[in-house]
């Protein structure tokens, strides 16, 4: 099958959406499938409608027998989808009108979700909760096609990071944008007293909040316990998630969370929140903490509970590793991309 994936910038950007479209489409081609990529600039929201004006997308895709979409490009396709032959599959990782903010701007996102969705034949959707965010919106076939986590291959001992009594070193990774919660993290730890460290790792998605968090680390209830390490290569990453007790990332909204799980492959638990998709890889108690979206209070009491409980940090520590083992792997999820890609294209 021809495929055409339209992405925004380059297939290689660094976030969870991008690893799981890379792997998705390396899955393909290991198939047999020839998928071409097609970039987008990236640009303002507005600026992305005029996009639908134009007359070079369309014959950009002429050749595809199948269109697939990443939704995060919808802005830019709404309208010009109607002039693409081929059917049109989107991929939606979380909605941007799901994203918490003021009331008009998302009901302006979610109309504009509405009339996207409802022009694409298809969507694959990374968790039931996606799936349950696009049915809401559009009656359309849809298949769930959960990320594996499977970036780093580590050990298979679980459990190791969590054994010992010394400072409590927690990670955060992801891009520094006020969605992931860093402001809120800061604002919990520094409520907590005792030996604690938190290394943050990710490049600045959001200039002005990188500064504002920057800021925020000065102050003398956080100063010289947070480090940025900014963007890091793989192996860095890796070690850096191996000498970690915990995942820190209590994003205001996730889809799902490819990272918990990338950080589960080593049995490092996760703080998360109950907001989104994020529960369907954390339960909490079990493999990580779970607190309320945007509550620092509760981000203190949950590091806390392990901070003061090596014997629980120990035991989410091998309910991590046991979660990411239970996880579905590239293949399960490219038999249900591949098979909705086939329903879909004509005979």
């Amino acid at each position: 099958m021809n495929l055409a994936l339209v992405v925004y910038g380059s297939l290689d950007e660094q976030s969870g959406g991008y690893r799981y479209d890379r792997r998705l489409v390396d899955s393909l081609r290991d198939r047999g499938h020839a998928v071409d990529v097609v970039s987008l600039p990236w640009t303002s929201y507005a600026r992305a409608l005029t996009h639908n004006y134009g007359s070079g997308l369309p014959s950009r895709l002429a050749d595809a027998d199948v269109v697939v979409e990443d939704e995060l490009c919808h802005p830019s396709l709404v309208a010009a989808n109607r002039r693409v032959d081929a059917p049109v599959v989107t991929v939606v990782h979380h909605l941007r009108s799901s994203e918490p903010r003021g009331r008009w701007r998302n009901a302006v996102y979610r109309a504009v979700e509405r009339r996207y969705l409802r022009g694409v034949d298809a969507a694959v959707c990374n968790g039931e909760t996606t799936r349950a965010t696009v049915a809401a919106l559009a009656d359309l076939p849809t298949a769930v096609a959960p990320p594996a986590g499977d970036r780093f291959a580590p050990a298979d001992a679980a459990a190791t990071s969590a054994r010992g009594d010394g400072p409590l070193e927690l990670c955060f990774l992801g891009n520094l944008e006020p969605r992931k919660g860093v402001h809120v993290l800061l604002d919990g730890l520094a409520q907590v007293d005792g030996g604690w460290r938190l290394t943050v790792v990710g490049g600045t998605a959001d200039p002005g909040y990188g500064r504002r968090l920057r800021r925020r680390v000065r102050a003398p209830d956080l100063r010289d316990r947070v480090t940025f390490a900014g963007r890091l290569p793989d192996d860095a990453v890796a070690d850096r998630l191996a000498e970690s007790h915990l995942l820190a990332v209590p994003s205001l909204y996730e889809g799902v969370g490819l990272v918990y799980l990338e950080a589960m492959a080593f049995g490092v638990p996760a703080l998360a929140t109950t907001a989104g998709g994020a529960s369907e890889v954390v339960t909490d108690g079990e493999n990580g903490l779970l607190v309320p979206p945007g509550d620092a209070t509760a981000v203190a009491d949950a590091v806390r509970r392990v901070q003061d409980d090596r014997d629980l940090l120990r035991a989410l520590s091998e309910g991590a590793r046991r979660r990411f083992e239970q996880q579905p792997d590239w293949d399960d999820a490219a038999d249900a991309v591949e098979a909705l890609l086939r329903e879909v294209r004509p005979a």
